[in-house]
């Protein structure tokens, strides 16, 4: 099953590096595709689609005027719908019940930039905290997706990409393909 991440209200002056830095923990802890709504940002699009095409994979990235619209579709679709705030049930205390409900349905994680809409609290399956502490969301959406992956994320590949590391105890290689 995958898992899809919506970045809320996106400003393009103050968030656009650590939207960028949600999309790439997204794509590299395993899940399939951003939403982002805000303010809409070509440039981080464009960003995203120039590390697809140097590193591989198909991550998408989509904007979207209504988060509403769009969470309100995915329950529809019976996905599972996770609000990763620092006010919820700790990711340890829930992990194995999310790993178990991944098994069968779609989820979307939803990651704030803004105060969270309280609308969120109830349009939610679960509200999750990494800890009930104040805490970064993109440290928090790879801590969440890795437990939900359990590493296994980490194994996967990238289809065709043009640049690859050789892993290194010291130093750095690169492999680029032509």
């Amino acid at each position: 099953m995958k898992i899809k991440l919506l970045r809320l209200g996106h400003r393009i002056h103050r968030d656009h590096r650590t939207t960028t830095h949600c999309a790439l923990v997204a794509r590299a802890f395993g899940s399939s595709e951003m939403y982002y709504c805000g303010n809409e940002d070509d440039s981080l699009q464009e960003t995203i689609e120039k590390v697809n095409e140097s590193w591989g994979g198909d991550f998408q990235i989509t904007y979207l005027n209504s988060w509403k619209s769009f969470i309100n579709k995915c329950k529809k679709e019976d996905h599972f719908v996770i609000l990763c705030t620092m006010y919820g049930q700790n990711i340890p205390d829930m992990e194995d019940e999310l790993r178990e409900i991944l098994q069968h349905r779609d989820m979307v994680v939803i990651i704030g930039s803004e105060k969270i809409p309280p609308a969120l609290i109830t349009l939610s399956d679960v509200n999750i905290a990494i800890s009930n502490q104040p805490h970064s969301e993109v440290a928090a959406l790879a801590i969440l997706l890795d437990r939900l992956f359990q590493g296994k994320q980490l194994e996967s590949k990238f289809t065709d990409p043009k640049i690859n590391i050789i892993p290194q105890k010291n130093g750095k290689k690169l492999v680029y393909k032509l």
